[in-house]
């Protein structure tokens, strides 16, 4: 589990600078961007906070992303 101590600081790597990056923790499996909707994944307790993989997944609804998320 992602403590809540490193949910309140994590912010969107690609928006933190223009428009702070807000994050929503979503089904304690991914991370989603309130500004530009990319999705991150949290693998083994672990935020995959990369842009090109945020990127893999901005496409897609938040209602449709794996529980958990896949491997790669």
């Amino acid at each position: 589990m992602v403590s809540q101590e490193l949910i309140d600081i994590l912010r969107c790597p690609a928006c933190v600078r223009e428009t702070g990056g807000e994050l929503e923790y979503y089904q304690e499996a991914w991370f989603i961007c309130q500004d530009c909707g990319r999705k991150y994944p949290v693998r083994h307790d672990i935020p995959v906070m990369l842009i090109d993989e945020g990127d893999k997944w901005v496409q897609t609804v938040r209602e449709d992303l794996p529980v958990p998320p896949p491997e790669k």
